[in-house]
């Protein structure tokens, strides 16, 4: 498969965050120094990297160890305060952990989170006057690839991956995209009914496995926005039912499956998405 290799140096580093005992930390910055290695499966992951594979055969990805692109590490383009392209702070990571566990012990399928490190490696940008740290976010997943990495994998690679839904298919579908849109929608059912707004459902946050990932937006009870933003997110529910259907779309076009859009309007009517009430 197209995928690159990347060298990287090892951090001193403190464990912010820590689900269970099991897991190996990978406290890795890219480094062209580095004596360290990671692995970029597609130049969408801008600042995620395959660093190893656990007992059980899952990828350990980790997040914020600097760009895949340009020769630096990290950029900050003022606009973004101290977040900075290819880093991660510490409210976006711890963000995206625990919402993380919370969306898994709802029963959607998902990432399981490892660790949030926090890396002594003191980062100063020449546009600002304070100095931040990287943290990183590590878990593992099933598949490493996202829906949105097609064009960059091999046909062999995707068809495995739609093989194993097989595992998923409830309601004995015959067309792939109908099992997936069946995980998708119910997913979203599950996270609708409990409150919970991912904010972030595209091709860029599923994997070919069927995995939702990336919390770092969302919302739920026990993380609410700030004042101002809660009164904004009952309205951004409705935006994630056609979120919804464009994934659905797209790995229907990507599997060369002739999508009945009828079937999938009634299958969001039956978990409680009535499209005719929009139209």
């Amino acid at each position: 498969m197209p995928t690159q290799k990347y060298k990287a140096q090892s951090f001193d580093y403190q464990i912010i965050r820590q689900n269970g005992t099991d897991f190996i930390p990978y406290p890795y910055i890219r480094s062209d120094d580095g004596d360290k290695e990671m692995l970029c499966v597609s130049p969408l992951h801008g600042r995620s990297f395959a660093v190893g594979k656990n007992k059980d055969k899952r990828y350990i990805i980790s997040k914020g160890n600097g760009l895949s692109y340009t020769s630096h590490s990290f950029l900050n383009t003022i606009e973004m305060g101290l977040e900075s392209w290819g880093l991660l702070v510490e409210k976006a990571a711890i963000r995206d952990f625990e919402i993380g566990m919370e969306i898994s012990k709802l029963g959607i399928k998902t990432n399981e989170m490892e660790f949030v490190l926090k890396l002594d490696y003191p980062i100063k940008f020449k546009n600002q006057t304070e100095i931040v740290y990287p943290y990183l976010l590590q878990y593992n997943v099933e598949c490493p690839y996202r829906i949105c990495d097609a064009a960059f994998m091999e046909e062999w690679a995707i068809a495995y991956e739609v093989l194993q839904w097989q595992k998923l298919n409830e309601r004995n579908f015959k067309e792939n995209y109908l099992i997936a849109a069946n995980v998708l929608i119910k997913n979203l059912r599950i996270m609708h009914s409990n409150n919970i707004l991912h904010n972030a459902i595209h091709i860029q946050n599923y994997t070919w496995a069927l995995e939702l990932l990336d919390f770092e937006l969302a919302r739920t009870p026990s993380f609410p926005y700030s004042e101002a933003d809660e009164k904004q997110f009952p309205v951004l529910y409705h935006r994630e039912i056609v979120q919804t259907y464009e994934v659905i779309n797209y790995i229907a076009w990507v599997l060369r499956e002739t999508i009945d859009y009828r079937q999938i309007d009634t299958l969001f009517t039956e978990y409680g998405f009535d499209l005719k009430q929009y139209s």
